[in-house]
């Protein structure tokens, strides 16, 4: 190991932990071994990230929307877990602080550590990156110019943009044979937020009027009763039999993806497919949008519930989604298969 073992922590979703990438990436430039901390919805994707060693998966007690009570055995077990590592990379979203993990990462040796804190962090910090959280930057770039900041830089000739470890899992035969060979159409009608989602009846018909306008449709998601619903006689199911690898597989394959403001979303974008993002503005679409491919945008972002970062909407009717009609995404597929 020619270089520092360096931990990079992001903590919460799947997405998030992709959208981490190209900071990662910066990291692997300098580091001997690049150990990732992720949240258990977000393993799998770390486990896709170029540059990743090793992964450490920590249910945080700051983080998490189902938050486990503090239990000082975990966290005894999370500080042996990471005790080696020399320095470390603390990945957070504007309204979360980095300083909890900042003070275990002390506990555990950590020598130096680097995040974005408008907080003041005593001791707990080495790298204290300040960012204006006024102005919209896109999720990936805020975490990269903090790698930076931290003194490291993407190599040359790496563009920033969102990747997944290659080559993907071959896809199983029964996957294999519902996807077909043939370009296709990805819905996929599940969220991990309701305030994120449009309505089951809508991504229903969307598959209904794609199908008819010639596209061959695959719906994807782990909630198998929902896709089951929203692919009806016209769709091809493939809910719960595909793990988060091989979704990445049947994405890069795909077309265009249908999806809402989650974690399928990004794994689009890391694999180049273009994206027909439903995208409910409860957080900011300049942050979270699919980054770095072709994206329609469909939602009213202007909505009352606008940046209230609310996981049930606070507005009667859902009118940021509820209103966007079949017609339009079938219209976004159009443009972006042209």
């Amino acid at each position: 190991m020619s270089g520092p073992r360096v931990l990079v922590a992001r903590l919460d979703d799947a997405g998030d932990v992709l959208l981490a990438g190209p900071a990662v990436r910066a990291v692997r430039e300098r580091a001997g071994e690049v150990v990732f901390l992720a949240g258990p919805a977000g393993g799998a994707a770390a486990e896709l990230l170029p540059g990743v060693d090793r992964v450490v998966v920590w249910r945080a007690p700051w983080i998490l929307g189902d938050p486990p009570p503090v239990d000082r055995s975990e966290v005894d077990a999370l500080v042996r877990r990471i005790r080696g590592c020399e320095e470390a990379l603390i990945l957070t979203s504007f309204h979360q602080s980095a300083l909890p993990l900042a003070l275990l990462l002390r506990l555990a040796g950590v020598r130096r550590i680097a995040a974005i804190s408008n907080d003041y962090p005593g001791s707990l910090l080495d790298v204290r990156h300040q960012v204006d959280e006024s102005v919209d930057v896109p999720e990936a770039e805020r975490m990269l110019a903090l790698a930076c900041a931290a003194g490291f830089a993407l190599p040359p000739g790496d563009d920033g943009r969102l990747a997944v470890r290659q080559p993907l899992p071959e896809l199983g035969g029964d996957v294999l044979r519902l996807a077909g060979e043939d370009a296709y159409v990805v819905v996929h009608p599940g969220t991990s937020a309701p305030a994120r989602a449009w309505p089951a009846e809508r991504h229903r018909e969307a598959v209904r009027e794609l199908v008819h306008d010639g596209h061959r449709v695959v719906v994807t998601g782990q909630e198998r009763e929902l896709t089951a619903f929203v692919a009806g006689r016209d769709g091809v199911d493939l809910g719960g039999r595909t793990t988060f690898a091989e979704l990445a597989a049947v994405l890069e394959r795909a077309a265009v993806l249908v999806a809402g403001n989650t974690g399928p979303a990004h794994l689009a974008a890391a694999v180049g497919t273009p994206v027909v993002s439903l995208f409910a503005p409860v957080v900011p679409a300049e942050r979270w949008a699919p980054y770095g491919v072709p994206a329609v945008l469909l939602g009213d972002q202007q909505a009352p519930c606008r940046a209230s970062r609310a996981r049930a909407c606070p507005v009667p009717g859902h009118p940021c989604l509820s209103q966007v009609t079949s017609e339009q995404v079938v219209k976004a597929v159009r443009e972006l298969t042209q």
